[in-house]
């Protein structure tokens, strides 16, 4: 399963965030999202508590219940191993978090889920990789742009990267050609005006201006 995920976010290239979505709009929100063409969803714990743990499992959960593999459900912002536990426990495939721990890394590999922790420089991706990680989140990419991601990956060419921070439709593809495999997106694509107004026809067609973009 664990080699499966992983050619998966190498194929797909996009994983949407989902961030606070509410339980009234979220398998809304998930489906005009798969609708358009994505197919990995990054349901995001909240680490100041206002959006609680509980909800951020349950979704999980609906994903794994309702897509029947179709999406593959991650566990976002990930700051401790009880939470990686919650993710595995709820059916996550992947774990991604903004910063780098040792501790949520192993305990990641350790229950055979893919690990994605978050690095911006060189040390912290080496570290990330040589703790066991399957990608490294470069994050936030948008402060250093696609050359940044260019420059790291020639002496980095054994770690694969996912860039994540202010990837809009327009230069996903600008990421990809300099070294990510991949991109994490937030709210340039998980359009909360859209879901607040229920236009979810609109949210799958967004999503779409995204997918298109990997056929360059």
């Amino acid at each position: 399963m664990k080699t499966e995920i992983i050619r998966a976010i190498e194929d797909y290239k996009i994983i949407a965030i989902l961030r606070r979505i509410y339980m009234k709009d979220f398998l809304q929100t998930v489906d005009a999202l798969y609708k358009g063409g994505i197919r990995l969803m990054e349901v995001t714990f909240d680490q100041a508590g206002g959006f609680s743990e509980e909800t951020t499992v349950e979704q999980i959960k609906l994903i794994k219940s309702h897509y029947n593999g179709q999406v593959l459900a991650g566990a976002g912002t990930v700051m401790n191993t009880r939470q990686v536990r919650a993710a595995y426990e709820a059916g996550a495939g992947y774990i991604i978090s903004p910063n780098t721990s040792r501790e949520v890394i192993e305990e990641t590999v350790r229950l055979g889920l893919v690990s994605m922790p978050g690095a911006l420089t060189p040390t912290e991706i080496q570290n990330a990789h040589e703790w066991g990680a399957d990608f490294v989140k470069v994050f936030p990419a948008d402060d250093l742009g696609p050359a940044y991601i260019k420059g790291i990956s020639a002496p980095l060419n054994h770690i694969k990267l996912i860039a994540v921070g202010g990837i809009s439709a327009d230069n996903l593809t600008d990421y990809i050609k300099a070294g990510a495999v991949g991109v994490g997106v937030a709210s340039s694509l998980v359009n909360r005006s859209l879901i607040d107004s229920g236009q979810f026809d609109s949210l799958t067609g967004l999503a779409r201006k995204f997918t298109d973009k990997l056929s360059y």
